[in-house]
């Protein structure tokens, strides 16, 4: 967890300076009060012995005696003069008066307000450092996410992600909260409160240390068993989310084929799980709070008893044993505390480990050191381009190579699996190619930031997505300070303005998350006016038309054609690409032919077959 600690800002570590010494000027406040308890103790004592002499023990009684009688106190404290022990006893209760009492109560008094006031601000500068940290934390974790291709992603899964991003911080959040409040006072209150019970007595500090022993042992006895379950939680946590967003995402599916039993039993089944891991961790760490109390009430027992004995032999008093009890007390309160820390750690820990897995992930797609110049305009070329995923050893496209002019619409049409999507996702850098290269405006895609390639490019995804807001908020996503007439333009081109103004508030109307409450070719027309909104070089459509009717699909690409874009296109639909400038068909990852639809028609088989599957001989003129 300490390298998360590189996310502390400046200001944070001087508020932890700040905290440290608060921390001391607490532990002081509450060792110095412990002083002021046994003062108070004793002046009553001597208070009481100094109004009523005949409740002086039987011991000093008899010395009384043997001196000739009670004769006052001046006249006595001459007759003990040359007696040390009892000179010093019995000139302080000669001295005794009610103004000792006051002075000692008033002085707990003030002790007890700067030991709150101590506590109270750190109580809120642990509080204000560890929400600034989680939450430079929870942005780091974001922020790197954001940055991750579909591989580094599709590593994780969404479901951990979002689990890592959400509970794993706030693990961390609780533990560091603990922390600071504890970590340090813990310690410092537990060495200083020793040193004070050596000075007091050994044997009463022997019977304290035994019992921390044992503490300890217990401590890192359960530690060792409940770890390994912590770490299992957390990815047990990540299985409930999948299961969750599984079956939230897909509730229509499920319905549809009254596949609620079913899904409800596989979140059983991680539910189960999970509940089985947190009863098994909830009992062991259960058992800390009674053997604390054991402890405690041990420690208890054993200074009554050895003080009483020290007593009786004059070896101490009564003062000092309730002293020595209330320091005994701290030393075990500090254990308490790190006790306490021992229980939120392990977790912490794992979580830590989790966020850092995220952080520490190297990208496979990078921005350049510096960026090439690009040479041209609206152009996508492809040299020899092959791409395999890592955890596969055949290639998922091999030796693709083509090239679009500035303004050519070109397309791709081949069986489920071809490598379409995978090839045209290599144009904005959704993936790397493995081999070869991808060239846009005359610069290799890797040479040219991310910020900078995307922003020549409008996507078009195969599902529309829309977000939470409004249709004007959706259509303006790409680009800043578009303004109400651009945004309707865009609409337009996309053939969506005739429904968006019959909505109840126009594009002004609300889009539920997901885009739920609109229409499939809606969405795909709202993510179509998205793309030509931030006017670009480049379109990539990934059967982005196949929701659409036949004649709102040729209406939209006759009027993207008037944009003079270069455009890609990806089709199942012979229909969408018939004027396209170039049809590159695809089979099991490899070109198997290249030309217009005439062309391929008499020399294809693939795209024939493809072609005679959706349309008849005399509409193909065949």
């Amino acid at each position: 967890m300490f390298k998360l600690y590189k996310k502390l800002s400046t200001r944070d570590w001087i508020l932890l300076a700040v905290l440290v010494g608060l921390t001391v000027l607490q532990v002081y406040c509450t060792m110095t009060l412990v002083d002021y308890i046994q003062n108070i103790i004793q002046s009553i004592t001597y208070l009481n012995y100094h109004n009523n002499p005949a409740s002086i023990s039987e011991e000093m009684r008899a010395f009384i005696e043997r001196s000739g009688g009670w004769v006052g106190w001046d006249a006595f404290l001459k007759i003990v003069d040359n007696h040390d022990p009892l000179n010093a006893f019995f000139s302080a209760v000669a001295n005794a008066t009610t103004g000792d009492i006051w002075y000692n109560g008033g002085m707990m008094l003030l002790i007890a307000g700067g030991t709150m006031a101590t506590q109270f601000l750190i109580g809120i500068i642990a509080a204000f450092v560890a929400s600034g940290f989680t939450a430079n934390i929870r942005s780091a974790v974001y922020k790197k996410v954001d940055s991750f291709s579909i591989a580094e992603r599709d590593r994780f899964s969404t479901p951990s992600l979002i689990t890592r991003t959400t509970n794993d911080v706030q693990q961390v959040m609780m533990a560091n909260i603990l922390m600071l409040r504890m970590a340090f006072a813990a310690p410092v209150t537990a060495i200083w409160a020793i040193i004070k019970i050596k000075a007091a007595s050994t044997s009463l500090t022997l019977a304290t240390i035994v019992a921390v022993v044992i503490l300890l042992v217990f401590l890192f006895g359960l530690m060792f068993i409940v770890m390994p379950k912590f770490k299992v939680m957390q990815k047990l946590i990540d299985k409930l989310n999948g299961a969750a967003r599984e079956n939230l995402s897909g509730v229509r599916v499920i319905r549809a084929y009254n596949a609620e039993q079913f899904e409800q039993g596989k979140f059983e089944t991680a539910n189960t799980a999970i509940t089985r891991a947190q009863l098994f961790t909830g009992r062991m760490m259960s058992t800390m709070s009674p053997v604390m109390i054991l402890v405690m009430n041990g420690v208890a027992l054993a200074i009554y008893w050895l003080g009483a004995s020290l007593i009786n032999k004059g070896e101490t008093d009564y003062p000092t044993i309730i002293a020595f009890m209330q320091l005994a007390s701290q030393i075990i309160m500090a254990f308490m505390m790190l006790v306490m820390m021992f229980v939120l750690m392990p977790r912490a820990q794992v979580s830590a480990k989790r966020i850092n897995e995220v952080l520490e992930t190297p990208l496979s797609v990078h921005d350049p050191d510096e960026e090439k110049e690009l040479t041209e305009k609206g152009t996508i070329e492809f040299k020899n381009v092959s791409f395999g995923y890592s955890e596969s050893s055949a290639p998922v496209i091999s030796d693709i190579s083509f090239k679009a002019e500035q303004g050519e619409t070109v397309a791709f049409i081949g069986s489920t699996g071809s490598g379409k999507s995978t090839l045209i996702n290599l144009v904005p850098r959704f993936f790397d190619a493995t081999e070869g290269e991808v060239l846009v405006d005359g610069a290799n895609v890797k040479d040219i930031k991310q910020k900078t390639l995307r922003s020549l490019i409008g996507y078009v995804p195969q599902k529309g997505l829309l977000f939470s807001g409004t249709v004007k908020s959706n259509i303006a996503l790409g680009k800043d300070g578009l303004s109400d007439e651009q945004i309707i333009k865009a609409a337009k081109i996309a053939e969506a303005d005739e429904f968006i103004t019959k909505m109840e508030n126009g594009y002004d109307s609300e889009i539920s998350q997901g885009g739920k409450n609109v229409s499939g070719g809606q969405k795909q027309r709202l993510s179509i006016a998205r793309a030509v909104a931030i006017e670009p070089e480049i379109f990539i459509f990934d059967d982005s038309f196949s929701a659409l009717d036949y004649k709102t699909d040729k209406k939209v690409r006759e009027n993207l054609k008037e944009l003079g874009a270069t455009k890609l296109i990806v089709a199942q639909r012979i229909g969408t690409i018939l004027d396209a400038d170039k049809i590159i068909v695809l089979d099991s990852g490899k070109v198997v032919g290249s030309g217009t639809h005439k062309e391929l028609l008499h020399s294809c088989d693939v795209y024939r077959e493809i072609a005679l599957s959706q349309l008849s001989k005399e509409e193909l003129g065949l």
